[in-house]
């Protein structure tokens, strides 16, 4: 039974329902699953609360509608918006206290039909460790990255789709340059928001309203004399300029961009109009990144993946493969899962790589070659989390097999 359900079974409940105590409620109970998000949701008779763990959406319990305004007015009192507008879209950030563990709330309310939809970002920073080591990657991305990070000029790239993992690498990468260089170097970011305060490092947030944009902060941050730079994303072909110009002039640039693959990324930068001999001498390497949920340890026990799905493994894989699966237990939420690993791919731009960059080849080219280089792709290494039991076949299909065709 859930924290929320408790509460509203208690004597105290039964006197009258407190609004703040009952959101507390509901912030307990999605960091009791360890869930990243909170939604609650009004739906046709009920509000649906549901907590995403591990990358999921799970049904945490179900309030009375009468229950919406007065829990929207709580969230927005908490993160200082205006409590008398319900029409349009509002974000903010709480503080949450000592009865919340200290986690960090951003909230975003949004107008629905039904009235307002509310989803809250859970940041918990005494569970963030941001060190390169244990974040989980395969040892060959790790001896990569070590290698691209003593760069010191040239553009490092992470692509993946949301909630992959991408700021928790570039900031680990940071912290990794830190502990080396300690105070001899200066790091500086532009981000869109800034989810945690990096020791030693000057963060800044961009404000489009005020047109502070990427490019426009990218292009002061300049001028303030860094060693390294991390743009939270590159979205447009101006702060993609930029970024580029500034790995080509001295600078150790840090980034995102939304692309399937890794190679995919300098087919992406070239339709921005970015000129491709700027991209083979400016890229160091793209990494490209996926959560897969893990077997729960407590409950994991072999199984045998469907004959479809056994197709999709190299003959060569299967006499030793150990396919392991959660049965569900009360450590899990009966999901069978556990927490989550990352499944990724390190591209490091070398000679060849550039050439087929400068002749323009397709991605699908482009990806042959690095697979050629020595790259080992999401599908390879997701299997291989598979095969050794850490996850399911299907959890790596469901992940990452869009991304092997």
């Amino acid at each position: 039974m859930s924290i929320t359900e408790n509460y509203l079974r208690s004597d105290s409940a039964a006197q009258g329902v407190e609004v703040i105590v009952l959101v507390n409620c509901l912030v307990q109970d999605a960091i009791h699953l360890d869930a990243s998000d909170l939604h609650i949701e009004p739906w046709e008779t009920s509000i649906a609360i549901r907590a995403r763990v591990n990358g999921v959406l799970v049904e945490v319990v179900r309030l009375p509608l009468e229950f919406l305004e007065k829990i929207s007015a709580r969230f927005k009192v908490m993160s200082d918006l205006v409590t008398y507008q319900a029409g349009t879209p509002q974000d903010g950030t709480a503080a949450g206290g000592p009865e919340l563990g200290g986690v960090q709330l951003r909230v975003s309310i949004f107008p629905t039909t039904r009235g307002e939809k509310i989803v809250v970002r859970l940041f918990n920073p005494r569970d963030r460790r941001f060190e390169l080591d244990t974040l989980g990657f395969e040892k060959s991305t790790v001896y990569g990255l070590h290698k691209l990070l003593k760069r010191t000029s040239g553009l490092l790239l992470f692509t993946g789709p949301t909630g992959s993992g991408k700021t928790s690498t570039m900031y680990s990468a940071l912290c990794h340059i830190i502990e080396r260089e300690g105070s001899a170097v200066s790091i500086s970011t532009v981000e869109d928001p800034v989810e945690f305060n990096l020791p030693m490092v000057s963060q800044t947030q961009i404000k489009p309203a005020a047109d502070f944009t990427y490019a426009v902060a990218l292009r002061s941050i300049m001028r303030q004399d860094p060693e390294v730079i991390m743009v939270g994303e590159i979205r447009d072909p101006e702060t993609a300029a930029i970024a580029v110009q500034a790995g080509l002039t001295g600078h150790l640039v840090i980034s995102t961009i939304h692309s399937g693959v890794s190679a995919g990324a300098f087919t992406r930068l070239i339709n921005m109009e970015i000129e491709p001999f700027m991209l083979a001498s400016s890229i160091l390497g793209v990494m490209g990144l996926r959560l897969v949920r893990q077997n729960c340890p407590h409950c994991t026990q072999p199984y045998k993946p469907e004959p479809s799905q056994l197709k999709l493994v190299p003959e060569a894989l299967l006499p030793a493969a150990q396919f392991r699966s959660g049965a569900g237990c009360e450590q899990c939420v009966n999901t069978g899962f556990k927490g989550r690993r990352p499944v990724s791919e390190l591209l490091a731009v070398d000679e060849p790589f550039r050439e087929a960059v400068l002749k323009k080849l397709p991605t699908r080219a482009l990806e042959e070659i690095a697979i050629q280089q020595g790259m080992h792709t999401l599908w390879q290494n997701g299997l291989q989390r598979a095969v050794t039991g850490q996850t399911t076949l299907d959890e790596i299909i469901r992940v990452v097999a869009a991304d092997m065709v």
